[in-house]
Order: C-alpha cells, then sequence, then structure tokens
C-alpha cells in the first residue's frame, strides 16, 4: 500500500514546477502554504462530517481527500509519506499514553 503513496508524493514533486494552469497540484503550490492548509482543514471537516453520519463510502472519499491534500502539505514542506510511516512505526508497539507523556517532556526540554 506504501507503493500508492510513494507514487502520489513523486507525482506531488513533479509538480511542483509545473504552470498553475496546468495542474492542480500546481495550483496550490502557487498559492502558498496558507491556501494549502486551508484545504486540509475543510478535508478534515468533511472527514468529520462524513464520519459523523456513518456513511462509509463518504468517510472513505473524503479520507482520500485529506490524506492527498495532507500529502500536498508534506510535499511543499520537504517531507514526505515515508517520513510520517517512520514516525508511526516508531510509535508502533509504545502505549500511547507513554508516546504523549515523552513527547510532553520533549517539549519541556
Amino acid at each position: 500500500m506504501s507503493d500508492v503513496l510513494s507514487q502520489i508524493a513523486d507525482i506531488l514533486e513533479q509538480r511542483k514546477g509545473m504552470d498553475p494552469d496546468s495542474s492542480y497540484v500546481a495550483s496550490l503550490y502557487a498559492k502558498g502554504l496558507d491556501s494549502i492548509l486551508k484545504k486540509v482543514g475543510e478535508e478534515a471537516t468533511e472527514t468529520v462530517i462524513a464520519a459523523k453520519n456513518g456513511d462509509a463510502k463518504q468517510i472513505v472519499y473524503e479520507t482520500a481527500d485529506l490524506w492527498f491534500h495532507t500529502m500536498v502539505m508534506l510535499a511543499h514542506q520537504g517531507l514526505k509519506p515515508d517520513d510520517v510511516l517512520q514516525e508511526l512505526a516508531r510509535r508502533f508497539g509504545q502505549s500511547g499514553l507513554q508516546e504523549k507523556a515523552e513527547r510532553t517532556e520533549n517539549k519541556l526540554k
């Protein structure tokens, strides 16, 4: 499954240099981070509403939009999905309570 994420990430990188009139992603990059983050927020809200309504197809559709726009945000910041997957792997098997406590402790240092 991560192959799909890698393929999308590669395409998102390619779109960085394209004409904004020729690509939706290029147009997002051209508008800047605030516009990208606005889309992430919109898609997050739509995902929450879909989940509240309990429509499985709509939940999957909106989550795909959220993931996609989050990937655009990551690419804009010079990050890849693998960076997030590595962090999830690091946390795997660790208590969520423990991870949160460590995160809070590290912020204080």
